[in-house]
């Protein structure tokens, strides 16, 4: 395993494959998860309970920064894997740079792909590739009010 709990991508490749000749199930979701909360939390135990084994697919340092913004990612990338591996509902992370995920779903080659409810399925990255195998795409409930973006803004507020 590579450092801080993030998988390189022939790990993660050889361990799907043992679980495919197990026939366990295996649940892809994927996400920048800059500073972990309860939404994170809660979420990522939905997802799991989609399946046998959960796969995150943890957005890079820089891919963060693209997405949100030069201030981002708050926690580096390394310490994002260890704090999600060490979750007892996470089996494996595995880190990618580009801006979508599709390249990691296609090399992981998930049963379900789930994404928050945040998500409308049609922008769903990666469901036409899930779908065309037989497999499940699907969005779960976001917390309302809990993300990292509302932390920061009560954070940047100032300690009474």
């Amino acid at each position: 395993m590579s450092a801080a709990g993030l998988l390189s991508w022939p790990e993660i490749r050889a361990l799907r494959e043992s679980w495919r000749l197990s026939g366990e199930r295996v649940v892809f979701t994927n996400g920048c998860f800059d500073l972990l909360h309860v939404g994170h939390v809660r979420y990522l135990n939905a997802a799991r309970d989609l399946g046998d084994r959960l796969v995150i697919g943890l957005n890079s340092d820089e891919s963060v920064r693209r997405l949100k913004g030069p201030s981002r990612p708050v926690t580096p990338e390394g310490e994002r894997a260890e704090v999600l591996s060490a979750l007892a509902c996470v089996d494996a992370v595995v880190g990618f740079s580009e801006d979508t995920p599709l390249r990691i779903i296609e090399a992981v080659e998930p049963d379900v792909l789930v994404k928050g409810g945040d998500w409308a399925l049609d922008a769903i990255v990666g469901r036409d590739f899930v779908e065309a195998r037989g497999g499940l795409v699907t969005t779960l409930p976001v917390v309302a009010g809990r993300s990292t973006s509302a932390l920061l803004r009560k954070a940047g507020g100032g300690c009474p």
